[in-house]
C-alpha cells in the first residue's frame, strides 16, 4: 500500500520533481608512443558485400541519379543509348577498378576490396555508367559519371 502512496504522490509531483546528474570526468593516462605511434598507424583495408560500393567512391565515380522501382520504371530511367556490359570485363575509373563477373562485381581501390553483391547489370552510355541492382524487394537504378581530376 505505501508503494501505491509513494508512485501517486511522485505522479502527481512530476513537475516538482528534479533530478540532476552531474557531469563526470575521467583521467586517462597517455599511450605510449603518443602522437608518433599514431602517425605510423594504418587503416586497415575495407572488404565485404556493398552494394552501394561505387557511391561511396567520389575519387572515381560520382552518383548523378538514383530510381528505385519495377523493373520497367528502372529501365526507362536509364541514360539514352545505354549499352549493356557484358561480363567478363573490367572497367577503369582513376584508381579504382570495376570487374564484372556474371551477376555480381568486385570493385578495387587500393587495398580495399569491395563486392557488389547479385543480381547486377552494367551499362554504358556517353560518359555514364548505369548500374541496375535487383533485391528481393525493389530493382534499383543508380547512374555514375567519371570524378573531375
Amino acid at each position: 500500500m505505501l508503494a501505491v502512496a509513494v508512485t501517486v504522490a511522485g505522479w502527481a509531483n512530476r513537475d516538482l520533481i528534479r533530478i540532476k546528474i552531474a557531469s563526470v570526468y575521467a583521467r586517462v593516462a597517455a599511450k605510449p608512443g603518443g602522437a608518433a605511434g599514431a602517425a605510423r598507424a594504418t587503416a586497415a583495408p575495407l572488404t565485404g558485400d556493398a552494394p552501394w560500393a561505387l557511391s561511396a567512391l567520389p575519387e572515381c565515380l560520382m552518383q548523378t541519379s538514383e530510381s528505385t522501382g519495377s523493373w520497367e520504371y528502372v529501365r526507362a530511367h536509364l541514360p539514352p543509348g545505354s549499352v549493356p556490359i557484358r561480363p567478363p570485363a573490367t572497367l577503369q575509373y582513376g584508381d579504382c577498378s570495376v570487374t564484372i563477373t556474371g551477376d555480381e562485381a568486385y570493385v578495387r581501390r587500393g587495398n580495399d576490396r569491395l563486392r557488389i553483391p547479385p543480381h547486377v547489370q552494367f551499362y554504358r552510355a556517353a560518359d555514364l555508367l548505369a548500374m541496375i541492382r535487383e533485391t528481393p524487394q525493389s530493382v534499383e537504378l543508380r547512374v555514375y559519371e567519371p570524378a573531375q581530376r
